[in-house]
């Protein structure tokens, strides 16, 4: 294989805080040019990327014994196509926390609905899938608890119906919980919850459809006297992502809960008198019959903000096959487009020119 020098850079932890690409120090590399392999769509050269910071909620809350005149129900959200939280933030695909927040949110004054647990979610970089809650409600409300949860899913499903073909709630008659929440803490985390910015926040002003700022509620536990609510607040522009970091620290602040912004990496700013791109251009204009690629900023997290700060001059690019379902257990790549994707590799580096 025809090639200029080469360094390989194999990190860690890419998908879960990316802290191999903040571990990797100044003065390791002498390469001026990284071609990063790490982009979903193989039509696409990546110039640039948002940065993201973990926005975390946590309060304790006492528990309750359950009044003896109680029942419990199980309330399932499920069958979400879910999705990575920067890709595909602006299609309107469901949440499976903020879906279970509308069914429980005016619960307690309808049906004296009270909330024991809740487990929604999975990954911050995930848009969430499925969340389950167990919740007691009086028995005297009980035909009327299920006929207005059958409803009200309905409607849900209905205004989901193009996107989310799949989306299952179903509500069941369980045990009845031992313990319940305060009442108090859950009346102000759900409203919390309702009041939270999810999806996207503002779009770029600059870049043609391009996802400047957004939010993924993405992991919400409320178990055994302890509430955490985790976030993945997304930005190309840093002082934006902490304005809405700080929106939704306000939110949860206003319920007692003590919030954490950790994990924080930056965005990479585009480049578009890049060297490397006026190589590759031209090369995949070359190889794909006259076709021109789609030169693009994302609002995904890519390791190639956090290189830049230690490595300043170095000349950047992002591109790799087709990725499908990223985020989800339906995650794959196009065989296929591998292949072309591999063929593009092997021309830019036979046309790189020998330092």
């Amino acid at each position: 294989i025809a090639h200029p020098p080469l360094e390989a850079l194999f990190t860690i932890d890419e998908e879960t805080g990316m802290t191999g690409a903040k571990g990797l120090k100044g003065g390791l590399l002498n390469g001026e040019i990284l071609l990063n392999l790490d982009t979903e769509e193989d039509d696409e050269i990546g110039v640039g990327c948002a940065g993201g910071v973990d926005v975390t909620a946590r309060r304790e809350y006492k528990e309750e014994d359950t009044p003896e005149f109680k029942i419990g129900y199980a309330i399932t959200v499920k069958g979400l196509q879910g999705g990575h939280s920067g890709m595909q933030i602006h299609e309107g695909l469901g949440n499976a926390n903020k879906l279970m927040n509308r069914l429980l949110f005016d619960g307690f004054e309808n049906f004296g609905l009270r909330i024991a647990e809740i487990d929604g979610g999975s990954l911050r970089n995930a848009i969430p899938r499925e969340s389950n809650a167990t919740v007691a409600i009086d028995a005297v409300h009980e035909a009327a608890f299920e006929a207005e949860m059958k409803t009200f899913s309905d409607i849900i499903k209905t205004e989901f119906k193009t996107m989310e073909p799949d989306l299952e709630i179903i509500v069941s008659k369980t045990d009845t919980p031992e313990k319940i929440m305060d009442l108090g803490v859950q009346e102000g985390i759900t409203r919390a919850l309702h009041a939270a910015c999810n999806g996207v926040y503002r779009m770029s002003p600059d870049i043609k459809d391009l996802v400047e700022t957004s939010n993924n509620i993405a992991r919400v536990i409320v178990k055994e006297g302890a509430i955490k609510i985790g976030c993945l607040t997304r930005s190309s522009v840093e002082s934006t992502k902490l304005d809405l970091a700080n929106t939704l620290r306000a939110a949860f602040e206003l319920t007692g809960c003590e919030v954490e912004f950790s994990g924080d990496y930056p965005g990479w700013a585009p480049n578009m008198d890049s060297n490397i791109l006026k190589v590759m251009v031209p090369i995949y204009e070359r190889l794909n019959n006259g076709e021109k690629p789609h030169v693009a900023a994302c609002h995904a997290g890519l390791e190639c903000g956090i290189l830049g700060t230690n490595y300043p001059d170095m000349d950047m690019i992002s591109f790799g096959p087709n990725i499908k379902g990223a985020h989800s257990p339906d995650e794959r790549a196009q065989i296929s487009s591998a292949q072309k994707y591999w063929k593009f590799v092997l021309e830019i580096l036979k046309n790189i020119p020998k330092a």
